[in-house]
């Protein structure tokens, strides 16, 4: 029993003969009796009472009507969803991204993203820079976003391995307790000078804020008192809003340090900033859902 055969018989039924069921389907009357005709022979059950007005169903026939329009109905919802699928309308992705990224930026990606493809459904996780690389690596993300200090190195370190597209700068300000609401602006950078500075851990595999922090610092000959280390940005956040440290974060959009209760300041004088990327697996077919996605990013794209 085919599709085709299905499909001919609802016709049949529907258009009460069969030469008027072979307009309908633009096939010539022969080969659709004969078709009709070899399906109730491997069914072995009579479908169709032929009389001189045309073609009724038999009891076989009314059930089998039925029973066909279900399943051609979920026949034609699995072609329509695969035809989401490539077309980029339905599907997952899972994206990694720099928890900084995501105060800001990555929801303002979701909201437009949601509205074009509501079918794409995005998953999200937040590793530090160097985990979702390996992750993007093992393939346990399709996608993510990072920041690092030197994106042109980074380009070249990773080429071959990894496509990488640029998001766009991300500005580096001071970071003060909630007490220093007077504080200038522009922040002068010699009022770092014997603080207590907040600062994430180095990693090889992607240089990032403390390296720019540190090469920022000596340019100026600002040495702080102290460094209170913490594992991520947002781990430090908590002592700056506690007055025990001051810091040195990556703003993106200069929007995404304002849910916090600190004092935000520009720099004097301005420090390089730091380099928002996409990456992707190289040479990876890009699945049509994520393609999409990434269109949206790059029309996101700050600087």
């Amino acid at each position: 029993m085919e599709l085709r055969q299905l499909r001919y018989f609802q016709a049949v039924v529907k258009a009460g003969s069969l030469s008027a069921a072979a307009l309908t389907l633009h096939v010539s009357q022969p080969p659709l009796s004969v078709a009709i005709s070899k399906l109730e022979a491997e069914l072995g059950v009579e479908l169709l009472i032929r009389t001189p007005r045309g073609v009724e169903p038999t009891t076989a026939g009314g059930y089998l009507l039925d029973a066909s329009s279900r399943l051609l109905d979920d026949v034609d919802d699995i072609v329509a969803t695969l035809g989401r699928f490539r077309d980029g309308l339905e599907g997952a992705i899972t994206m990694a991204a720099v928890p900084v990224l995501t105060w800001h930026r990555v929801p303002q990606l979701l909201r437009r993203h949601s509205r074009s493809h509501p079918g794409v459904e995005v998953r999200l996780t937040f590793p530090t820079p160097w985990v979702a690389i390996d992750m993007l690596r093992q393939r346990r993300v399709d996608v993510a976003a990072v920041m690092v200090s030197n994106h042109q190195a980074f380009a070249a370190r990773h080429r071959g391995v990894l496509d990488i597209m640029d998001w766009g700068p991300v500005p580096l300000v001071a970071v003060l307790p909630p007490e220093f609401s007077s504080a200038p602006d522009p922040l002068p950078i010699s009022e770092f000078q014997g603080s207590t500075l907040v600062m994430p851990p180095r990693m090889a595999a992607a240089p990032s804020l403390p390296e720019t922090v540190d090469a920022y610092l000596q340019e100026h000959g600002v040495v702080p008192a102290t460094y209170r280390y913490v594992e991520t940005i947002q781990g430090g956040l908590p002592l700056v809003e506690s007055g025990v440290a001051r810091a040195i974060l990556p703003d993106p959009d200069r929007k995404s340090l304002s849910r916090f209760n600190v004092v935000v300041r520009e720099l004097d004088p301005v420090p390089e900033p730091l380099r928002a990327l996409v990456l992707t697996r190289h040479g990876v077919e890009v699945d049509p859902a994520l393609q999409s996605l990434l269109h949206q990013m790059s029309k996101l794209r700050s600087g």
